[in-house]
């Protein structure tokens, strides 16, 4: 089995030079929603669920893939990404000099999020709980002997999931195994609509989690490109 993770394609984070809480997408960010569309249809490997966060951005990303493959949305609301403090009203300019000045935070604080926000730890628990949750209704669990590794009694097939870059990262993370940091999505870097291949594979008498593709771009053009 594996898991395609795909992030959405690009927001509109401003309208009017006023921040969005919840965006569409560009035109841009349709365009890639639509070339994502394209490719997944036409890969050999059939994907049988298509699992969406409840954002309108990842929404919008995945119909045009549900069209393609005829899979119907499934939205799990706990994969939505990390839940910035609430800026409707606030300049675009404002929100880019708050992320600015915040960046050099120490790690405790990076821990607690931004003020009004959600906290690095909720969300990192969020995650991974959807996660080890939607595979476990799948029959997919950690070996009880080794959490390392995984069982997967039956194969699902493809599984498709479109989200977040913080989101995707986390989930990358934990799948791998790595520590959890407060800034999971700068030590996994994903463009707008890329994919992110896991396979699990046979191994040590259960499964591994493989990391088979990463910030793949390869169905957009680089002139139709962002992050």
């Amino acid at each position: 089995m594996d898991i395609l993770f795909v992030r959405h394609g690009q927001p509109q984070w401003a309208v009017d030079g006023l921040s969005q809480v919840d965006p569409h997408l560009t035109e841009l960010g349709q365009l890639q929603a639509d070339l994502a569309a394209e490719r997944i249809a036409g890969e050999n490997g059939t994907a049988c669920e298509l699992i969406v966060s409840p954002a309108i951005r990842a929404q919008e990303t995945a119909l045009p893939i549900s069209r393609s493959t005829s899979l119907a949305i499934n939205t799990i609301d706990d994969l939505l990404e990390i839940q910035m403090p609430d800026w409707r009203g606030v300049t675009e300019e404002a929100v880019i000099k708050i992320f600015r000045t915040t960046r050099h935070r120490a790690p405790d604080e990076w821990w607690e999020g931004l003020p009004g926000g959600e906290s690095f730890r909720d969300f990192h628990n969020r995650v991974t709980s959807a996660l080890d949750g939607l595979l476990a209704e799948r029959g997919i669990t950690r070996s009880a002997g080794d959490p390392r590794l995984w069982e997967v009694p039956q194969d699902p097939g493809r599984i498709l999931i479109i989200a977040h870059g913080g989101t995707n990262s986390v989930c990358l993370a934990h799948l791998m195994g790595t520590p959890p940091s407060p800034w999971e999505w700068e030590k996994f870097v994903l463009f707008h609509a890329s994919f992110a291949r896991v396979k699990f594979i046979p191994l040590a008498g259960a499964h591994v989690p493989s990391l088979r593709t990463f910030n793949d771009q390869d169905h957009i053009p680089r002139s139709q490109r962002s992050r």
